[in-house]
């Protein structure tokens, strides 16, 4: 298997310089021209997760009894986790404190715009239990109250990230976008840019999850049938408007997204189904403002409706390239994965604490990227894993700012102030935020890698950017200033070994 990946992943780099001209309009070519080797990039996009949450004390784990254990290889490097000063001389309120694998589920934290900055409290990074932290009645919080959110997980939940950053690429210097919630990372995931709300329904403006036409809540999605309460339409580009203007297959691919009841004469889409999670609580499988692209007209997809058939999956008909996470795995069986692939888990699989956890989680990366990696299309892929948010956990590292923001709801470096400007004329938007992991896993990712590069969500569309050669999103899109993803890997020689886990342990199975 691995002689016959060595011979593909040749001649795609062989491809490569090769150019590729469709026939006429409307015609897909086989594998259209890049700088690179790579022909396929899939970023899987999960939730709410800090940094130091996942990775604080990397590559050293606990190895409690009756845990999955984690012995890291000898010539692992460093991250810039929580040293022994950060976890016995903590600035907050509460010390940092290790969470077994039996605590996986917890409860979801204060993530908003405002509370974030405040917790940084002006760069020190001592705030975080009196804004971001949630807890209580109701909470399974473990006796730690507000303090919670100063837990973290090692190598003995996380296993299997855990493995997958000894063997392929991380970044311990990658960042949210901007502060805030789930909408804003996802929205500036596809096109960098929250502006442009145009229209609304419900009272987003009154319940502070826009300000002057910029998302800093999680207001739902204009065009879905499956939105709810308060929604918002968005303006302007997206990176579907480019991968559609140089006619390439691509697709946002979500559990749950494929409708419990569809939609019939003016009756919208129900998106009803759920799936237990592994504590056997039911919990809904689609989560409308996890969806950016519905967020604008030219790529929603507002009643659900499906693929016209498995072969037109990625190409552009009834669909618009949004698609139940199903439709990814048809396409890729059928012999016809897209260029780009974004795939958002099940809601009881994306790892988002209150419903979701890092074992639930493990399940869904690990069998995806089983999977993938057994495939002929793994010799020529890229798949970047990242996370929407925070979630408020605690990160001791502050990231650079590099936009600016002037609003009633700003407090990074004083009350309504993230610095001095709203950088570009926009407000709203201070970022970078706080830091979240990011991992490269593909024949071209460097082994056992730490990234020190300056990141955020939209290194990975630039990355789809550059290696396609579609130009920048415009309109004061983040991607403009992105910091690149290309030090985790290496196109001089593709990798032919393959990293198979055990979705439950997170450990190598051979």
């Amino acid at each position: 298997m691995f002689s016959s990946a060595e011979a593909v992943a040749k001649k795609a780099m062989a491809a490569a310089l090769t150019l590729v001209v469709a026939s006429g309009p409307g015609v897909l070519p086989a594998a259209a021209a890049t700088p690179s080797p790579v022909k396929h990039v899939v970023v899987i996009f999960q939730e709410n997760v800090s940094f130091d949450h996942y990775f604080a004390t990397y590559p050293k784990a606990k190895n409690s009894a009756g845990e999955p254990a984690f012995h890291a290889l000898s010539n692992t490097p460093s991250v810039n986790g929580l040293t022994a000063g950060l976890l016995t001389h903590n600035p907050n309120s509460h010390q940092p404190f290790r969470l077994s694998r039996a605590q996986n589920y917890t409860c979801d934290q204060d993530h908003d715009y405002k509370d974030e900055q405040e917790s940084f409290d002006r760069g020190l990074m001592d705030k975080f239990v009196e804004f971001t932290g949630a807890g209580g009645p109701g909470c399974p919080d473990y006796g730690f109250g507000k303090a919670l959110v100063m837990g973290y997980y090692d190598g003995n939940t996380v296993t299997g990230l855990w493995n997958y950053a000894q063997h392929y690429s991380m970044s311990d210097n990658s960042f949210d976008t901007e502060f805030g919630p789930s909408t804003v990372g996802a929205i500036n995931l596809i096109s960098g840019q929250t502006a442009g709300v145009n229209k609304t329904k419900g009272t987003p403006i009154k319940d502070h999850q826009i300000i002057d036409q910029v998302v800093i809540g999680d207001p739902d999605p204009l065009y879905d049938d499956c939105g709810s309460f308060d929604q918002v339409g968005l303006s302007g580009k997206n990176i579907g408007d480019l991968l559609n203007a140089k006619n390439l297959t691509w697709g946002w691919f979500q559990g749950g997204f494929k409708p419990s009841q569809p939609a019939s004469g003016n009756a919208p889409a129900v998106c009803g189904n759920k799936t237990p999670n592994l504590s056997g609580a039911l919990q809904t499988d689609y989560s409308a403002h996890h969806e950016p692209f519905e967020y604008y007209p030219q790529t929603a997809n507002p009643h659900h409706l499906p693929p016209s058939s498995v072969a037109m999956i990625g190409q552009t008909d009834q669909a618009n390239h949004q698609y139940d996470l199903t439709d990814f795995w048809n396409a890729v069986n059928n012999g016809n994965m897209p260029a780009v692939s974004f795939l958002k888990a099940k809601k009881a699989q994306d790892g988002h604490a209150g419903y979701s956890s890092p074992l639930d989680e493990q399940q869904f990366l690990v069998n995806t990227l089983n999977t993938l990696q057994q495939r002929p299309e793994w010799a020529s892929s890229v798949v970047i894993i990242m996370w929407d948010d925070s979630d408020g956990w605690y990160d001791h590292q502050m990231g650079p700012i590099v936009n600016q923001s002037v609003t009633s709801q700003d407090a990074l470096s004083a009350a309504g102030h993230c610095g001095t400007v709203n950088t570009g004329g926009i407000p709203a938007r201070c970022g970078y935020g706080v830091r979240l992991p990011m991992l490269v896993i593909s024949p071209f990712a460097k082994s056992n890698f730490v990234d020190g590069t300056t990141t955020d969500h939209t290194s990975a569309i630039r990355f789809i950017e550059d290696n396609w050669g579609l130009g920048r999103i415009g309109g004061h899109s983040f991607d403009a200033i992105a910091g690149p993803l290309t030090n985790m890997l290496d196109f001089r020689q593709p990798r032919t070994d393959i990293l198979i886990l055990d979705p439950d342990t997170g450990q190598p199975v051979f």
